[in-house]
């Protein structure tokens, strides 16, 4: 079988259908059978909104590999990277060490989705026979492109178990981290859920669920059709209050919204909260086959407990409403386990051209994949779930 490598500066030169046919058909027994973020959709998305692109500092060389009748046969979402912004799995630390010793860190290669923490497939290749022959490909052609661009390194950030265990066997690093998910225990509706846990966290979310509307505000699910223009001007003006007053400079554009609404709004579900006739405050989903991803926030009233009850408890209800085995509440947040969410391990994988800044890196990713597993146990064992001997 002949290969060829090729490298797109873009999706706009990948046909939609071909594309998704390896990313939808990727790892789906790792996780979701369909996961949003790889998605032409999305991916394409970010490019034609402008939010990814080479004046962002995320310039896209999506990696392809093609057989001799011109089939992509695998693919991986790959972007030139100049800073370290986005990504949601810090190498700061990493970079300043090498500039202090006189390296160029910068630029890197980032195999992941912008701006979305979310786990899923990387190395974008159908299930079958030759998938991971296929994947061994992709490695050695991100390889290359990155000798090819004098990339320090190769990041591949929130990775299904299968990805993982072909990058490591490929002498990647990997790194764990920790984020909460809440996880669907075949509950018929939110009070079954209730009942799971513990008595005084059970009231503590109830009085919170009931504070949080207490001033006149109603909740609303909005998704596929239904999803107007004027949602999306009213949650972007959240987003950028949010996106503000976080970090400086949101990532995400008003265009980019509108993409999305256009090209899968079937997949999006946003909660929208209302006060006095007006919307005051809103959470994107993103909707998968078993899972909801939940991204952004924001609002333009505080309100006490708002933010829970639109961004996790909303979510639980239409998880169960819809049969949905996750939700996924994005990164950090310890304050996600007294609500029902759990820990998870989050892994990436890292090849660093110099060996001795790999060295080094591997020495710290040790030592910090012992206190990631230490304190995902811990938290654990802080779960708001009844024990045996508890009502």
């Amino acid at each position: 079988m002949t290969i060829q490598v090729k490298i797109a500066q873009g999706l706009g030169a990948v046909a939609a259908a071909d594309w998704d046919a390896c990313a939808l058909g990727s790892g789906a027994g790792d996780d979701d059978p369909y996961n949003p973020f790889v998605s032409h959709a999305f991916l394409s998305a970010l490019e034609d909104s402008g939010c990814v692109g080479a004046k962002t500092g995320w310039a896209p060389l999506h990696v392809l590999f093609e057989d001799e009748a011109g089939k992509i046969l695998g693919a991986a979402p790959c972007y030139l990277k100049s800073h370290s912004m986005g990504e949601y799995v810090f190498d700061h630390s990493w970079a300043d060490a090498y500039t202090r010793a006189g390296g160029h860190y910068y630029p890197k290669l980032q195999v992941a989705v912008p701006f979305t923490p979310v786990t899923g497939p990387r190395l974008l290749v159908p299930d079958g026979p030759r998938a991971a022959e296929i994947r061994s490909y992709l490695i050695a052609g991100l390889r290359a492109l990155r000798d090819q661009t004098n990339a320090s390194s190769i990041h591949a950030t929130f990775l299904q178990e299968t990805d993982l265990a072909a990058l490591t066997s490929e002498r990647f690093l990997r790194r764990d981290d920790q984020q909460f998910h809440w996880f669907n225990d075949h509950y018929g509706n939110f009070e079954d859920f209730l009942a799971a846990l513990a008595s005084r966290k059970r009231k503590a979310i109830r009085r919170e669920r009931r504070d949080a509307l207490a001033n006149g505000i109603s909740v609303e699910w909005v998704t596929g059709r239904e999803i107007t223009e004027a949602h999306w001007d009213a949650f972007f003006a959240f987003y950028m209050d949010t996106g503000s007053r976080k970090w400086g400079r949101p990532y995400l554009n008003r265009r980019f919204f509108s993409l999305i609404g256009e090209r899968m709004a079937d997949r999006v579900l946003l909660v929208m909260a209302k006060r006095n006739g007006r919307h005051i405050a809103g959470a994107i989903n993103f909707i998968g086959d078993r899972r909801l991803y939940g991204r952004n926030w924001g609002c333009i009233e505080d309100h006490p407990f708002l933010h829970f009850e639109v961004c996790y408890y909303q979510a639980i209800e239409f998880a169960i409403a819809r049969g949905l085995d996750r939700v996924e509440a994005g990164a950090q947040g310890e304050h996600k386990l007294a609500r029902g969410y759990r820990p998870v391990i989050t892994s990436s994988a890292h090849d660093i051209a110099d060996s001795s800044l790999r060295r080094a890196v591997q020495d710290y990713l040790e030592q910090e994949r012992l206190y990631v597993s230490d304190a995902a146990e811990e938290l654990s064992e802080a779960s708001p779930f009844r024990h045996r001997d508890e009502d």
